[in-house]
């Protein structure tokens, strides 16, 4: 098992990408602290997983709340080894049409309680000698889109913080690097949760012809926070079905074969 022993907590670890990232760490021998504000989801899938993982209500945006989390990990299972900054938010406005509340409940959750986390748990992480840190960002971090500047802005933000950190905490052994998701089945893409099969119809630009299941992405995760990513400080993974790989030229050799209009 890549994590036994090891002990993480995962923010927005209640239901999708978080969600997923604790069953695999569960199945890979780590304790895991689920932090979240959706107590109920996070309280079902502590349960599920059995005495190793424990649910602690965590609003990512207060420091108060990192500290109750660390202390939970402290007391529960003696330190914290790990972090995944997961929790996130996203709303779909026009640029013209974004409010001053809706930029700053987006940069506070994305980007400051990536931050405020990441500073929560580098002394648990400086008593252990090490540590590894995943930042979810997204593809919004790494190209432009549209119908959501301030969730892009916030995870261009996530994306430069973790170069920063990573050169400032290598030093000490705790390894900070970032996730790149794009096309993925959650709750957060997929509010109006469309069945797979018609939610696949939104990817068909895609290499991959399809979306993605948030377990894709707890892979790339364990990555980074395992020892097969020793040597990673700074790094940024794509997980995206060639979305960020380039463009096609429709109608011509090597392209989907996709009718527009």
């Amino acid at each position: 098992m890549k994590l036994k022993d090891k002990t993480a907590i995962i923010s927005g670890g209640s239901r999708g990408i978080g969600g997923a990232c604790v069953e695999l760490f569960a199945q890979e021998g780590a304790n895991v602290i689920i932090g979240d504000v959706l107590e109920a989801d996070g309280q079902a899938l502590a349960e599920k997983l059995g005495d190793k993982v424990v649910f602690k209500k965590l609003d990512v945006t207060q420091e108060d709340s990192w500290a109750d989390a660390v202390a939970t990990a402290e007391a529960q299972f003696g330190g914290v080894d790990i972090l995944v900054n997961c929790a996130g938010i996203l709303t779909f406005n026009h640029v013209a049409d974004l409010t001053a509340e809706e930029v700053r409940k987006t940069l506070d959750v994305n980007l400051y309680g990536t931050i405020i986390g990441t500073q929560a748990v580098i002394p648990p992480m400086r008593k252990r000698g090490a540590g590894s840190i995943v930042n979810i960002s997204s593809t919004d971090g790494l190209i432009g889109s549209n119908a959501h500047a301030a969730y892009i802005a916030s995870k261009w933000g996530v994306r430069g913080f973790t170069k920063a950190a990573a050169l400032e905490l290598g030093l000490e052994k705790i390894r900070v690097n970032s996730i790149h998701p794009g096309g993925v089945d959650t709750p957060l893409a997929n509010p109006m949760n469309e069945e797979r099969e018609e939610y696949n119809k939104r990817f068909v630009t895609f290499a991959a012809q399809r979306a993605c299941d948030p377990k894709e992405i707890a892979q790339g995760v364990l990555f980074f926070a395992s020892d097969d990513g020793s040597y990673c400080m700074g790094s940024e993974l794509a997980i995206d079905g060639g979305l960020t790989a380039g463009l096609y030229y429709y109608g011509h050799p090597g392209a989907p074969d996709i009718k527009f209009g």
